[in-house]
């Protein structure tokens, strides 16, 4: 599916550790990936897929598309996501000036009330398609409840948790590689995760089950 981009560019594609049943997790720099991506994926993989789009490693949307066209959407962190989605008064020219104002508190405090009335649809959407990829461990709608209104300094580990709680098989350390210059390197998922704005996971279709 990526063999159209060019060395250069896929050189900056990192895998985090892998996930039993051909589970894997990718991480695009800018640019890269693009949200009309996500179901050739799909098609391509023949399995559900999801990826987060992360802004400065501080809030994120998570998408995901199952393999019957259904699409579910979430942030992670969610009052970071409501000072960036609050909304602007249309006088405001310098939003500088506007950001921290008694004015803009309240629009963030209505927006994140906005976010947190929806997470129970959220939650139920992601197991759905949890559910639709035949995942070992059913997850539960009070845990992933809990976590989409969580928060942690790196988003990135808000969205392994995520994957972790919706009975995604635990991530394991790939086997170390023979050392030279033409060896992978392996990436920790929270290093990784910290310094590449995108992420995306799939079936690898030569290994799932």
């Amino acid at each position: 599916m990526f063999d159209s981009l060019d060395q250069e560019l896929k050189s900056t594609v990192h895998a985090w550790w892998p996930r039993p049943g051909g589970w894997q997790t990718l991480e695009f720099d800018l640019g890269i990936w693009e949200n009309d991506c996500l179901l050739p994926l799909v098609e391509w993989t023949g399995a559900p897929a999801c990826a987060a789009d992360v802004s400065d490693s501080s809030v994120a949307l998570v998408t995901g598309l199952g393999t019957d066209g259904r699409r579910w959407q979430a942030w992670l962190n969610l009052g970071n996501a409501a000072a960036l989605l609050a909304e602007q008064p249309e006088d405001v020219d310098d939003v500088s000036l506007w950001v921290g104002t008694p004015e803009f508190d309240e629009a963030v405090r209505r927006k994140r009330a906005e976010l947190e009335a929806a997470v129970p649809a959220d939650a139920e959407a992601a197991l759905a398609w949890a559910a639709a990829a035949d995942l070992p461990a059913p997850a539960q709608q009070p845990r992933v409840e809990e976590l989409l209104r969580s928060r942690e300094l790196f988003v990135e580990d808000l969205f392994s948790a995520l994957l972790d709680e919706l009975g995604f098989p635990e991530a394991t350390e790939p086997s170390p590689e023979p050392s030279g210059p033409s060896a992978a390197r392996a990436f920790r998922p929270w290093a990784a995760a910290r310094t590449r704005p995108r992420s995306l996971i799939r079936p690898d279709p030569d290994e799932r089950p």
